[in-house]
């Protein structure tokens, strides 16, 4: 995995391979970000990167400028291996050990950008309990915005939250406002 754009541009980082993660891909990343440049200034936005994994996507925005960051994942190597690389890097991301479902329930966060990688066997159901949940505690901003990352399988346009969803290769974002 790279860093596509920033103070960092190019720079690649190789996470340790027993971590039970699945990045997303440099191509499909550098498309969101391409999308989301359109729309906000990475200085001035606060984010939330659920089910964070490497902190690939914390990562890409932290070198874009964006200074807070908050990573959740509830395994303890993920967590160890976004504070290296945060360290050893300057960015300031917080992270956030803790069981996803457990954390939106007790956060009184309120961000400009979520994004959620879950893994992708979960089911349809699962995926969408995520972004209803993060409606119901109300953890966007005004003009907030929920991005949660599924394969081609996964149908997610029934949400009423749900405006639109990007394909590349097997990776589907799916876009939810208020």
């Amino acid at each position: 995995m790279r860093i596509i754009s920033g103070k960092h541009k190019g720079r690649r980082l190789s996470a340790p391979k027993k971590l039970p993660v699945r990045p997303t891909t440099d191509m499909a990343k550098e498309s969101l970000f391409n999308i989301l440049n359109n729309n906000y200034y990475f200085e001035e936005v606060q984010v939330l990167d659920l089910f964070s994994g490497t902190g690939n996507i914390s990562f890409e925005f932290a070198s874009r400028g964006t200074v807070n960051i908050t990573s959740v994942d509830k395994h303890f190597g993920c967590i160890k291996y976004i504070n290296e690389v945060s360290n050893e890097l300057h960015f300031s991301i917080n992270t956030v050990k803790s069981d996803v479902y457990k954390f939106i329930d007790k956060t009184k966060l309120q961000v400009d950008i979520i994004f959620a990688d879950p893994p992708y066997n979960f089911s349809d159901e699962d995926f969408s309990k995520i972004a209803t949940l993060i409606f119901q505690k109300d953890l966007l901003k005004e003009n907030g915005l929920l991005i949660i990352e599924h394969s081609k399988k996964t149908k997610l346009n029934e949400h009423p939250n749900f405006t639109y969803e990007k394909r590349y290769g097997g990776n589907v974002f799916s876009f939810f406002e208020k």
